[in-house]
């Protein structure tokens, strides 16, 4: 909140709409998710946290994120929809993408700079199995981008038909979207024993792919976590974490919208009514032009 505030004053209305806010927001994301991995994967068994409160942290956050974002997407397939809808332009998009990869970086190694410091038992273990990290693509790509793609569809088509509503109804229904999500996810993943969760212990199951893909649906943020890590190669990340989202992203558009604005005029599905209505019937003996009538 500072930092946004802070840029917000003293950068030029351009540059922090397209690069400050996104890249704090992307941060703010990114940082709040690898907590709640944390939580999930380690507070079971080390902390006592039950699934019901950390549900409750996963609506509670991103219910504040939609509340303090101040318009920031802080999301690489969404910015791409602007684009996709001529609502931003291209050099524009390309700063939002490099802001947000850049401040999604940032939150994960400013989190494992604060997990170093070990202020809590949680933080001691994240630390200790940070060192070596595994993929959390525990699939095939073909079957992991069918998982990504699918959980951006779903989250697009709902930012869609939520774009003009007001903030107060949007931010809630997004952050019960994700929280459902997330209780999907826990169900499906289930409990594991603590060598498997040591094994897998970047796999942040807040989604609905649960033991899939982690359901990132958000390159950037996916980028930060799990591209680094051993178990798959970069090529396979990018066609999973990224192909995926945006491949769903583009089809929940073409759902909502009929077309791609920035490709296509045209409507590709859906028949556009006219405004304007033709009267049927015969026209009445006044409205018959004189001249016409004279034979003129």
């Amino acid at each position: 909140m500072v930092a946004r505030r802070a840029s917000k004053a003293l950068l030029p209305a351009g540059t922090y709409a397209s690069f400050a806010r996104e890249a704090v927001g992307a941060a703010q994301l990114a940082a709040c998710c690898l907590e709640l991995r944390v939580l999930v994967e380690l507070g079971p068994w080390a902390g006592g946290f039950s699934p019901d409160v950390v549900l409750t942290l996963v609506f509670l956050l991103f219910l504040v994120h939609g509340v303090t974002f101040d318009g920031a997407s802080a999301n690489p397939t969404v910015a791409l929809q602007e684009f996709l809808m001529v609502e931003a332009s291209l050099p524009s998009t390309l700063l939002k993408l490099l802001a947000q990869v850049l401040g999604a970086q940032a939150a994960c190694a400013l989190t494992q700079r604060c997990w170093a410091w070990e202020l809590s038992e949680l933080h001691l273990l994240q630390s200790l199995m940070a060192a070596h990290c595994s993929s959390t693509l525990r699939s095939s790509v073909l079957q992991g981008m069918l998982v990504e793609g699918t959980c951006t569809f779903f989250f697009h088509l709902s930012l869609l038909h939520l774009q003009h509503s007001l903030l107060v109804y949007r931010a809630p229904a997004l952050a019960l979207l994700i929280t459902v999500m997330a209780y999907t996810g826990i169900q499906q993943g289930g409990k594991l024993p603590l060598r498997a969760e040591l094994a897998h212990k970047n796999s942040m199951r807040l989604s609905t792919a649960g033991p899939y893909t982690s359901a990132f649906f958000n390159p950037a943020l996916a980028a930060s976590v799990t591209f680094h890590c051993a178990g798959n190669t970069l090529l396979e990340y990018a066609h999973v974490y990224c192909l995926g989202p945006v491949a769903g992203m583009i089809l929940a558009l073409l759902l909502h919208q009929g077309h791609l604005p920035r490709l296509f005029q045209r409507n590709l599905f859906y028949r556009q009514k006219s405004k304007y209505r033709t009267p049927r019937g015969k026209l009445s003996p006044g409205s018959v032009d004189p001249k016409t009538h004279r034979g003129e």
